[in-house]
């Protein structure tokens, strides 16, 4: 059985919350312990500078979320746990993949659209306090990603988009250079994706309103106190849609937990009796963990060492392949230019598909003799797996392949010159 390879990280800009812990933190730490798993784990300090500029708090917040990492569970010996700055070909990364990144998907992102939008409704220039790190966000979150070649990445629904465009990116730069890149997927937990916070919203630090992952249980208690609930008496019928507070328990709960808290609901629990039994069944798993996140506060060299072994084998990783990379793109010592220009010359001879992405969405690919001339042009997939199932149908059949393939070409601009070039590209297979 092949690995595969999970990636998640957290941005350092603030404390972490019940919310980072339930859609993130938790199923992360779950997913690293699976077997044919390889996992990486990374404090996400360069997002953090899009939005803060308070050194201190962001040196802070590295510390705080990488103690509740490990005190969740994380084993640094199993994973790869690492700070991202300290991987320096991400940042080169990103700017590879800017160079293959279209300003429209750009314009698109989520982020950037909310601020534009606000800046409009307010009357003033549309890019008013946009910095150009905004902007460029999702190519930063797509190199974090395809550095390491991530299968899955775990991430709220909000998030999704960004892996979306991670994979527009992986494809873009493998049509150009060859393959490099895997095309990653959302990793969700729909029960936890999004956990309301203590006005119901989304719980975000961007709306104050969430309740820290390790307060203490006095702290959690008062806070769980002031979530936001109905006017409905003890007796009265409560309903579980929409209350912030059912939602909360469902995310640490059992099933037959979460069943049970429902009846009681119906039967009209009252809105004290249910916070207190939120604060119980929350505590109850959080509790175990707070001596081990306490420690690790006080004794931030120990989790430096960690983060620093954790990028030594982040960069076993990344240094090569970014070698690699950079071999592809063309950025080479000059002798090896030169001696591999003969190689080069005999590759540009010969046909070759070319695999691309129309504005209409679809994905299409078609066939070139020597001289760049149209030999057969494809019709549109929905996705480019199964484009390059039928490309590597042909290369490996050649003409003989040509009927089995019919259903998915559009146009064939020279027939003979087809199946010379289809025989040619089996006989490299071959």
């Amino acid at each position: 059985m092949s690995t595969v390879r999970f990636l998640t990280g957290i941005t350092t800009s603030g404390t972490p919350h019940l919310g980072n812990y339930v859609g993130s933190i938790r199923p992360a730490v779950q997913a690293s312990l699976r077997p044919g798993v390889e996992s990486y784990y990374f404090l996400a300090d360069y997002h953090a500078l899009i939005k803060i500029d308070e050194p201190a708090r962001i040196q802070r917040s590295t510390l705080e979320i990488a103690a509740s990492w490990l005190a969740a569970g994380l084993d640094p010996e199993r994973v790869v746990f690492y700070r991202q700055s300290d991987i320096p070909e991400i940042p080169e990364l990103t700017w590879f993949l800017t160079c293959v990144t279209g300003k429209g998907i750009l314009n698109r992102a989520h982020a950037y659209k909310a601020s534009v939008d606000k800046n409009t409704a307010a009357g003033t220039d549309p890019d008013t306090d946009v910095s150009a790190g905004l902007f460029m966000y999702p190519v930063l979150m797509g190199a974090d990603i395809l550095m390491f070649n991530a299968h899955h990445v775990p991430v709220g629904r909000d998030q999704v988009q960004h892996i979306e465009m991670a994979r527009d990116m992986a494809h873009s730069f493998n049509h150009r250079y060859g393959e490099h890149f895997v095309a990653p997927l959302a990793a969700i937990e729909e029960s936890v994706a999004t956990l309301p916070g203590l006005d119901g919203r989304k719980m975000s630090k961007s709306y104050d309103n969430t309740i820290p992952l390790f307060a203490s249980s006095a702290q959690l208690q008062k806070l769980i106190a002031n979530i936001k609930t109905d006017s409905r008496a003890p007796g009265e019928p409560k309903d579980t849609e929409g209350s912030a507070l059912f939602q909360i328990y469902q995310a640490f709960a059992s099933p037959e937990e979460t069943a049970a808290f429902a009846q009681e609901f119906a039967q009209g629990i009252s809105w004290a009796a249910a916070k207190e039994k939120l604060h119980a069944r929350i505590d109850q798993e959080i509790a175990p963990m707070r001596a081990r996140y306490q420690h690790l506060m006080e004794h931030p060299h120990e989790v430096e060492a960690m983060l620093l072994q954790g990028a030594i084998k982040a960069r076993a990783v990344a240094t090569p392949f970014m070698a690699r990379l950079r071999q592809a793109v063309g950025l080479r010592g000059l002798a090896v230019q030169s001696t591999s220009g003969a190689a080069k010359a005999a590759k540009s001879a010969s046909a070759a598909f070319k695999q691309y992405r129309e504005s209409d969405g679809q994905f299409y690919f078609k066939l070139l003799d020597a001289k760049g001339a149209l030999l057969l042009q494809s019709t549109g997939f929905a996705n480019p797996k199964e484009a390059a199932q039928v490309m590597a149908q042909l290369k490996a059949g050649g003409a003989s392949a040509l009927p089995a393939c019919k259903a998915f070409i559009a146009n064939v601009a020279d027939a003979a010159g087809l199946d010379e070039a289809l025989e040619s590209l089996r006989a490299q297979v071959a």
